[in-house]
């Protein structure tokens, strides 16, 4: 697949990953926060299960092999979908984003300098902090009231 597709694909992930809190918190005043979050998942893995039976190329039976950990991250996502559902109506959908990106690129920094999860090093250097630093003091001053 071709870089520019990848960036693409997401960059468009980071408009819904923006988009999808606040129609969850809309969702949330009906339903409830983390009945919210549940309706998501749900609507999400019928979704999936669509693109799965029209495009799929892996397979189920995989699953079998995964170790325990290689299984969280759907709970994870969890946890995510019902932090940014509660947090948008009483911190805003700027303020929420902001320290999501702001962990994001924390925890990102540190995961891909160890190499985390068999994945590829790419370690912290110099302008790498400066972006970072660069994030941080634009954290504050979104945050700052």
């Amino acid at each position: 697949m071709p870089k520019f597709l990848v960036y693409l694909i997401t960059f468009c992930g980071g408009i819904a990953a923006t988009v999808q809190p606040s129609i969850n918190a809309r969702l949330a005043e009906k339903t409830g926060v983390i009945e919210s979050a549940c309706v998501s998942f749900a609507v999400g893995m019928l979704a999936l299960i669509l693109v799965i039976s029209l495009a799929g190329t892996g397979t189920p039976r995989g699953i079998l092999d995964a170790r325990w950990w290689e299984l969280t991250g759907g709970v994870l996502g969890a946890f995510f979908v019902v932090a940014v559902t509660l947090a948008v109506p009483r911190i805003g959908t700027t303020a929420a984003m902001v320290l999501i990106i702001a962990a994001q690129l924390m925890v990102g920094m540190l995961l891909d300098h160890f190499g985390a999860f068999g994945l590829k090093v790419e370690p912290v250097t110099l302008p790498r902090l400066v972006g970072a630093g660069m994030l941080a003091a634009g954290v504050f001053l979104i945050l700052r009231r």
